[in-house]
């Protein structure tokens, strides 16, 4: 099997995982764990069958941005993937366990853009001055991969274990807040289950972002006006199961909530 058809392979196994909803195995079985250049790759097969499928790209998000997660994947930088329309949960609704596999929820924050970010060596400052406003969010991530036995080349093909989000409704300019200080925690049934602070996120959620816009700038998809930038979790993860109800409080920020259901 060449490389082109190892790539093919890999692919349609997360596809037809997310289609039938069955997990399947590690794409590293395929892959191996190193060859992350391939598995952007797989991830852009996809992407461009979810197009082709009328989908659209509405924006980005980052994963790995603590470094205790890097370390247990054996990377040293965060990974990304492409949100698709169809994805928003509105804040305080309702989306069915059945359309994600194996659901997590994790406190972020979230970045709309009023500009372009096209060039290579984007600033802290030119993030905020591209940020139309910035406000509390939720990620529903999945994963296709079987009981979530990921490596770094299983989450980056598999989209960087994206699924849904949800944003709250209180928005700010990126200078009325403190991105780095603010405290998080997450509810899950009325009891905390995650707590942490944007300084969890790579020392500052604005650096993710900055590693974002230049990571994507130079692979010649940079990010665009509009776009929705999910910056990566304020703290640990919590699986997600029917008849959850979630509420994360950002400081600063206001509350985002959304129930799973059956």
């Amino acid at each position: 099997m060449n490389q082109q058809e190892k790539l093919n392979l890999a692919a349609q196994q997360l596809f037809d995982a997310q289609e039938q909803h069955q997990t399947c195995a590690p794409i590293r079985e395929i892959i191996g764990e190193t060859d992350i250049e391939s598995a952007y790759a797989i991830q852009r097969i996809n992407i461009e069958k979810r197009i082709a499928n009328g989908a659209q790209r509405i924006g980005a998000k980052i994963g790995l941005t603590s470094l205790a997660v890097q370390k247990q994947l054996g990377v040293d930088q965060p990974d990304f993937g492409v949100l698709l329309s169809g994805t928003q949960v509105a804040n305080r609704g309702e989306i069915s366990v059945c359309e994600i596999l194996q659901p997590k929820a994790e406190a972020e924050i979230a970045f709309v853009l009023s500009a372009d970010l096209t060039g290579n060596n984007h600033t802290e400052d030119d993030i905020l001055a591209a940020t139309e406003y910035v406000c509390a969010a939720i990620e529903i991530v999945g994963s296709r991969v079987e009981n979530w036995n990921i490596r770094i080349t299983d989450t980056v093909a598999d989209n960087a274990s994206a699924s849904h989000f949800v944003l709250g409704d209180e928005k700010y300019a990126p200078t009325e807040v403190d991105m780095v200080n603010c405290k998080m925690s997450l509810n899950k049934n009325g009891n905390i289950v995650s707590e942490g602070s944007g300084a969890a996120c790579m020392g500052s959620p604005v650096a993710a972002v900055v590693w974002l816009a230049n990571t994507m700038s130079s692979l010649g998809t940079p990010l665009q006006k509009g776009d929705i930038i999910l910056s990566g979790a304020l703290g640990p993860m919590c699986a997600a199961e029917a008849n959850n109800c979630f509420e994360a409080t950002i400081e600063g920020f206001g509350k985002v909530s959304f129930s799973m259901i059956d």
